[in-house]
């Protein structure tokens, strides 16, 4: 059964975005790209609410890959490799190859391809990934903790309770910390 992964790049006090909802601040250094470029080859599907849908969407544009660092068109590659499960009621349609919409999340539906899945899945999103670890669907937890501090905003965790083994840590010379955890 394929691991389902939430990863989140937050501020030391623990926000995804700020209270103007900028997230700026949050731009990995190649390092810390190079780093999540490693981590994220093993996703074969990334779960998408539809603000992060829009986020991400920007890595099937020719942007992604013109004139930009080796880092960023690398990951444009691995990302672009992935199926895309975008999970909206408002969007009319999804307008990249390996994408398909759904109209809601279905935890069952959720469940039976983390089982029939040969790879991990990833899911994108602080609102999203809480529906998922609300379900117990999340296996691990991924934090990049940044060193800035916002004083409000988006959280990247659910405003619950979660018992958490850390499985790994590693500390990037720009001050940014990885945290990896399997959620209990």
């Amino acid at each position: 059964m394929a691991l389902l992964r939430y990863t989140a790049i937050a501020s030391l006090d623990g926000y995804v975005e700020d209270p103007s909802g900028s997230f700026d601040w949050a731009e990995p250094d190649e390092e810390v790209h190079g780093f999540v470029n490693d981590q994220e080859r093993s996703v074969g599907s990334y779960l998408y609410g539809r603000r992060m849908w829009e986020t991400m969407r920007w890595w099937a544009s020719d942007a992604a890959t013109t004139d930009q660092p080796a880092v960023i068109t690398e990951y444009a590659g691995v990302w672009r490799a992935a199926d895309k499960v975008v999970f909206s009621s408002g969007l009319e349609s999804v307008d990249a190859p390996r994408t398909r919409l759904e109209r809601r999340f279905d935890p069952d539906a959720v469940r039976g391809l983390k089982e029939s899945a040969d790879r991990d899945l990833s899911i994108g999103g602080s609102a999203l990934a809480a529906t998922a670890i609300a379900a117990g669907l999340v296996d691990e937890i991924g934090l990049f903790l940044v060193p800035v501090a916002v004083g409000g905003g988006k959280p990247a965790l659910p405003d619950a309770r979660l018992d958490l083994e850390l499985l790994e840590e590693r500390r990037f010379a720009g001050g940014t910390v990885h945290l990896r955890y399997a959620v209990r």
